[in-house]
C-alpha cells in the first residue's frame, strides 16, 4: 500500500470463518482477494493439529500466523509480511459449567513508518447472560493497552446489546464511522444481523468500510467478512 503524508495505511479483515466447514477454497479466494495486512479469524483451528491447521490456513490467505489457535481457542491472527509482530498473548474467559470455552487473542505489531498498534480477536459467548462478563473482561484487556487498539469480533449480538456497548466503549465502530451500519454479518444464508464489528483506537482514521457480500462469500462460511481500511498514526 502506498503511505499517506498523515498516517500509515492498513487493511484489516475480521471474519468469522465457521470452523473452515464450508467451501474452504472460496474462503481462500475471498480472503486472497481482499489483499489484507491483518486478519482477525474466528471459529479457526482449535484441536487437533490446530499448529498444523493454522500454518495451512494462513498459507492459504498468502499470510503468516501471528497469534491464536488452541491458546485462545480458536481466535487466530494472521498478518502480512508487512507486519511485523513484536508480542503476542493469549487468553480465556472463565468457564461457565455447560457452555463453551472462549477466549481472545492479542498481537502487538509495528507496520510502515513506526506505527504501532495491538491488534485483538475474540468471539463471545451465545449465552446473553454469560456475554456481558466476558464483554468486561476483554474492554479491561483493550483498556490496559498502551498501543493504539484494533479489536475484531464475533460479538454474538448486535449494537443494542450490553456486550456490544462494553466493548464499544470508547473505541470507534468502524461501521458507524462510515455510515455503514446498515451492512448485515450474519448469517449469509439469511442476513439479518450486524453480530460481527471492528473497533479502533480514536486515535485511529476509519478510511473505508464494508461487508462483502459475494456469490463466494456466501459459499465461504455463514458469516461475511468484514473489511476495513485504517489509517495509523505514524508515530503509534
Amino acid at each position: 500500500m502506498v503511505e499517506h503524508t498523515d498516517g500509515v495505511p492498513l487493511r484489516v479483515v475480521s471474519y468469522n470463518i465457521h470452523s473452515q466447514r464450508d467451501d474452504t477454497a472460496a474462503l481462500a479466494a475471498v480472503v486472497r482477494a481482499a489483499a489484507p495486512d491483518v486478519v482477525i479469524v474466528q471459529e479457526g483451528p482449535r484441536r487437533f493439529r490446530w499448529r498444523q491447521k493454522t500454518a495451512a490456513l494462513a498459507e492459504s490467505f498468502g499470510l503468516v500466523v501471528a497469534a491464536g489457535g488452541l491458546p485462545s481457542l480458536g481466535n487466530v491472527l494472521l498478518t502480512s509480511l508487512r507486519v511485523r509482530v513484536t508480542d503476542t498473548r493469549c487468553g480465556r474467559f472463565p468457564l461457565t459449567p455447560g457452555r463453551h470455552l472462549r477466549g481472545v487473542a492479542y498481537a502487538d505489531c509495528v507496520v510502515g513508518r513506526g506505527a504501532r498498534f495491538t491488534v485483538a480477536g475474540s468471539h463471545l459467548s451465545t449465552d446473553p447472560a454469560e456475554r456481558p462478563g466476558q464483554a468486561a473482561l476483554l474492554k479491561r484487556d483493550l483498556d490496559a493497552a498502551t498501543l493504539p487498539v484494533i479489536a475484531g469480533a464475533d460479538l454474538n449480538e448486535g449494537p443494542d446489546g450490553p456486550a456490544w456497548a462494553t466493548v464499544a466503549a470508547g473505541l470507534t465502530d468502524a461501521a458507524l464511522a462510515m455510515d455503514r451500519a446498515d451492512r448485515l454479518t450474519f448469517s449469509c444464508a439469511n442476513p439479518s444481523r450486524r453480530i460481527d464489528a471492528l473497533f479502533v483506537d480514536p486515535r485511529i482514521r476509519v478510511v473505508d468500510y464494508d461487508v462483502v457480500d459475494t456469490p463466494q462469500t456466501r459459499r465461504a462460511s455463514d458469516h461475511f467478512p468484514v473489511l476495513v481500511d485504517l489509517l495509523l498514526p505514524a508515530d503509534g
